[in-house]
Formats: structure tokens, sequence, C-alpha cells
């Protein structure tokens, strides 16, 4: 048996209300270019954070002399062109590109490094510098641009009375 439910006025005021709320917020985003509501667009927000991220706390960022040795590997891939080295160089820009910290510039760099890094049977110019360039740009892209913390050094106290002292010492 179905029971048939009254609505009061009240409520379905309060119902269209909300309908239309809804509506207008809905439009409002699809005018902005959103096309979604403010709840769906909150909630790929939220995952678009990966919660190892989270999880991890501080990660220090790289050290400038293990950017160093991702570059002196692939610049000897790109000299030697040896599977060794090529191997190296990929083995060692790898882990940078799961870095949290890194910029995406610095990644992309590191991306075409490791997907260039390969041997090849002519160790053609074109093929060196497809390799030397991504690795010089990685170590500008990939520095920190943090200040490193100064340990606070107390002000030196002045010595005397102060004044110029022009007068000869009187």
């Amino acid at each position: 048996m179905i029971e048939s439910q009254t609505i009061s006025p009240a409520d379905q005021m309060a119902q269209d209300i909300q309908s239309i709320s809804q509506t207008t917020a809905l439009r409002r985003g699809a005018r902005l270019g959103f096309g979604c509501g403010l709840g769906s667009l909150l909630a790929a927000m939220s995952t678009a954070i990966p919660a190892g991220a989270l999880a991890q706390g501080f990660v220090p960022y790289p050290s400038q002399d293990s950017l160093r040795q991702v570059q002196l590997a692939a610049l000897a891939c790109a000299r030697e062109n040896t599977a060794a080295s090529c191997e190296q160089a990929r083995k060692l820009a790898d882990p940078l590109l799961d870095h949290p910290r890194l910029p995406a510039a610095c990644k992309d760099q590191l991306w075409s490094l490791s997907q260039k890094a390969r041997p090849a049977a002519d160790n053609s110019f074109a093929r060196r510098d497809g390799i030397e360039q991504p690795a010089q740009l990685a170590m500008l892209a990939c520095r920190s641009n943090e200040k490193p913390i100064q340990p606070a050094t107390p002000a030196p106290a002045p010595s005397g009375g102060g004044g110029l002292k022009f007068g000869g010492g009187r």
C-alpha cells in the first residue's frame, strides 16, 4: 500500500528555493567554463592530491650534487653511446620524475632526457645535442629557489661612545 504524503506550502517553497539555487549555481559554473557544480569541482580538487604526498610529510629538495650526477651521466651517454652509460642516465633521472617538490619544467626536461638517452647506431651531432640540451636545461629548471637558512648571529655591540671622532683623541 502506497501512502501519499502531503507537503505543506512552506516545505514546497523550501524545495523550490533549493532547486532554483542549485540550477543557478550550475549555470554560473557553466558560464565560467567549469561545466560542473561546485561540489563536484571540490571533489575533483581533493582527489588531485595524491594520498602518498600527504602521508610523506617533508621531502627534502634534491641536492645540486644529485642533479649534477644526472647531467654527467647524460653527457656520458651522449659521448660514449653505450647501453651501460645510457641506462645509468635513465636510472638516475627516473626517481626524480616522481619527486613531489620538483617543478613541472624540471620534470619535462628529465622526461625528455630519459626518452632520448638510448644508444643509437649512429652517434650523430643531432643525437648528442638532443641528449645534452635537456641535461643542461634540467640543471637550470631543477635548481631550488629556496634561500638557505642562515643561523642567527647576534650583531656586534658598538664600542666606545660613538660620534665621528674628528677631534684627534680629545
